[in-house]
C-alpha cells in the first residue's frame, strides 16, 4: 500500500466515524457524509435559502451557489455543465431520460442483466410502450464480466441502445466501459447508457475518456447528500425531448429534464465533496485505490480459506479488477442468518439480500427463492482492522 495515504486522516473528516459504536461496512448503500458537506447544507438553509434567478442581493448569491455547484459536478466527471443535470436520484435520473429518448421504429435494446434495476426497469418499461425488442446480455455464471467479445453478439443494425453498469454493486466487478462503448458505437447510431454508482467512491470518472453517451452515479454513494448527476453527451442531446414546460427553450441537460432543479440546499455542497479529493485528484484515487486493494485482500484472503463459503464475482483483491464490495454465501446457512450472527456478536454493520439487483441475484447466481447474499461493501475510510475483525465475530 502507498505510505501517501493516510486512513487516519481521511477518517478524520467524517463526524459519524469520531463515534465508537458501529463499523460501516454497508457503504455501498450509502457512505457516510463528509463534516464539510453537512456544514453547507446547514450554512445555505440558514443564509440563502431563496429562489434563483431574482434581481436582489440573496437571490443572486444563492444563484451563484448553484452555478458553482453544477460547475464543480460536471468537472468531478470530466463534463461540461451544460451536459449534466442534477436530480434526486439516479434511478429517477433513468426513468425521466426514458421519457424524453427517441429511438426508431422496432429498434433493438441490450440491458444488461448483471445491472441494478435502475437501469434496466425504465427501459424495459420504454421497450413495452413503443414495441421495441429486448435482448439480455448475460455473461457466464462461471465468470459474470461484461466484455466487448460476449456483447458482440447481441449486436445488429438494429440496436439502438445499449446499457450496463460500471461496476456490479453485489459482485464488485470493475468493467472495461471504454472498450465496451467502442464496441456499441461500431453500430451507427447506437447509444451507450452507463450506471456508474457502484463506481463512483473508489475511482475517478471521465466521461469523455470512456467514451459513454449516458452516465449517472449519486452523490450520496460519494461521500455527500441524497442527490445524483446524469451526463449525456452534446451530440446525443441533439435527438433528446424535454420535460420541461413549453417556455423553456433551453437545449442544455438540465432545462430538458431538471424538472424545477434539484434541492438548492444540497448542489450547494457538491464543491465540498469535489475539494475533499485535493488539487491532484488522480494522485488521490491512486492512493485510494491501493488502499482499498489492501483491506478487501484481508477480507477475501479469510473467506477463501473457508470451505463452507462461495465469493461471488473475482475472489482476488486486484484494483484493477475489482472495488471492496464483497458478496458471498455460505454453505448451509443463510445469508440473512449470517449478518444476524455478525452483528449480534459485534458492532459490525453489513447486510443481506440482493440490492436492487435482483436478475443477477436470482437468475445468474442461481439464488432464487433464497435470501440474497451477504454483501460487505468498504470505502477508504475503513481500515485494515475492520474486515480482519470481520472473521474473528465469525457465524459459526
Amino acid at each position: 500500500m502507498s505510505t501517501a495515504f493516510d486512513v487516519s486522516k481521511a477518517r478524520s473528516h467524517f463526524p459519524a466515524l469520531q463515534q465508537d459504536h458501529q463499523v460501516y461496512f454497508d457503504n455501498a448503500g450509502g457512505s457516510q457524509v463528509l463534516s464539510t458537506v453537512a456544514s453547507s447544507v446547514k450554512d445555505y438553509l440558514e443564509e440563502t435559502n431563496v429562489q434563483l434567478g431574482a434581481s436582489y442581493n440573496v437571490a443572486k448569491q444563492s444563484t451563484d451557489i448553484q452555478d458553482k455547484g453544477l460547475e464543480a459536478a460536471a468537472k468531478f466527471m470530466g463534463a461540461e455543465v451544460d451536459e449534466v443535470v442534477i436530480g434526486p436520484s439516479t434511478t429517477q435520473l433513468f426513468s425521466n431520460l426514458s421519457q424524453i429518448l427517441s429511438l426508431p421504429p422496432h429498434s433493438e435494446l441490450i440491458l444488461s442483466s448483471l445491472d441494478h434495476e435502475a437501469n434496466i426497469s425504465s427501459w424495459v418499461r420504454l421497450a413495452s410502450l413503443h414495441s421495441h425488442t429486448i435482448k439480455w446480455w448475460t455473461p457466464s455464471p462461471s465468470s459474470p464480466i461484461l466484455t466487448p467479445s460476449n456483447l458482440r453478439p447481441l449486436l445488429s443494425e438494429k440496436t439502438a441502445l445499449v446499457t450496463c453498469t460500471h461496476t456490479s454493486n453485489v459482485l464488485g466487478t470493475i468493467h472495461d466501459i471504454r472498450a465496451i462503448a467502442e464496441e456499441v458505437h461500431k453500430i451507427p447510431g447506437a447509444r451507450l447508457c452507463v450506471d456508474g454508482v457502484a463506481l463512483a467512491p473508489h475511482r475517478g470518472v471521465d466521461v469523455r475518456a470512456l467514451g459513454v453517451d449516458f452516465y449517472s452515479f449519486s452523490w450520496y454513494k460519494v461521500y455527500g447528500p441524497h442527490i445524483a448527476i446524469l451526463y449525456a453527451s452534446r451530440e446525443t442531446q441533439k435527438t433528446l425531448g424535454s420535460l420541461g414546460h413549453y417556455f423553456h427553450t433551453g437545449q442544455d441537460l438540465s432545462t430538458k429534464l431538471g424538472l424545477a432543479s434539484a434541492s438548492y440546499e444540497l448542489v450547494a455542497a457538491i464543491p465540498k465533496i469535489v475539494d475533499y479529493f485535493g488539487p491532484d485528484k488522480q494522485k488521490t484515487w491512486e492512493e485510494i485505490a491501493e488502499h482499498e486493494e489492501r483491506i478487501q485482500a484481508i477480507l477475501l484472503d479469510y473467506l477463501r480459506k473457508r470451505e463452507d463459503v462461495t465469493i461471488h464475482g473475482v475472489a482476488e483483491a486486484d484494483k484493477r479488477l475489482r472495488v471492496p464490495v464483497v458478496s458471498f454465501t455460505v454453505k448451509g446457512r443463510s445469508s440473512k442468518d449470517v449478518v444476524e450472527a455478525i452483528e449480534g456478536r459485534s458492532n459490525f454493520g453489513c447486510r443481506w439480500g440482493h440490492f436492487y439487483s435482483k436478475r443477477l441475484v436470482d437468475d445468474l447466481l442461481g439464488l432464487e427463492g433464497c435470501d440474497g447474499v451477504v454483501r460487505v461493501s468498504m470505502v477508504h475510510y475503513n481500515t485494515g482492522e475492520s474486515p480482519c475483525g470481520l472473521g474473528a465475530c465469525g457465524w459459526n
